[in-house]
């Protein structure tokens, strides 16, 4: 069977990620890769529910009644600032299709010097997962602490809640927030 040669394909459609959760308090900063396909449609930081991002904060920090699963995003998005911790990317911009990091195709990085502006008690940055830790020299360039987490995306099969939480406790005690 020939394929018809009128029909185009369409390019992978150009995403831009969420903007950064910060302020002039944030004293850790966790760098993601890039907003899943949930996120994006829900405009929210790790929007899938699978995601253990919520999950491993709510354990770290358990006397918080704040964050539960019916939390409005704004509350959950202060409840990380009251704590000193931020939320971010690596790319500010990538094609993909789907949202698997295997799928980023001509990312762009964003601007972490002028996020750090921003944010004049920052004391280190996480990296969530291997795809962000791939830029960790960018974030090196600050002149600050650089954690890779393990990555709390429902892709990262190979590590338990439990062992990822044991890896997250320590960076956030290391960043002074415990």
């Amino acid at each position: 069977m020939q394929s018809d040669p009128t029909i185009a394909f369409a390019p992978p459609l150009r995403l831009t990620g969420l903007p950064p959760i910060v302020s002039s308090n944030t004293r850790l900063l966790v760098l993601g890769s890039f907003p899943s396909a949930t996120s994006l449609a829900r405009q929210q930081y790790y929007a899938h529910p699978q995601n253990q991002f919520w999950k491993i904060l709510q354990a770290i920090w358990p006397s918080s009644p704040r964050l539960d699963c019916v939390s409005s995003y704004e509350n959950r998005s202060e409840w990380l600032l009251e704590r000193g911790l931020g939320v971010w990317d690596v790319y500010g911009t990538c094609e993909r299709q789907g949202s698997l990091d295997t799928a980023i195709r001509n990312p762009q990085v964003n601007d972490f010097a002028s996020l750090a502006r921003r944010c004049p008690n920052l004391a280190a940055i996480a990296h969530n997962g291997g795809e962000s830790f791939k830029h960790a020299k960018h974030s090196a360039a600050l002149g600050l602490p650089v954690f890779k987490l393990p990555s709390t995306s429902p892709a990262n099969a190979s590590w338990s809640f439990e062992r990822k939480l044991v890896a997250w406790r320590e960076v956030v005690a290391a960043a002074g927030l415990l």
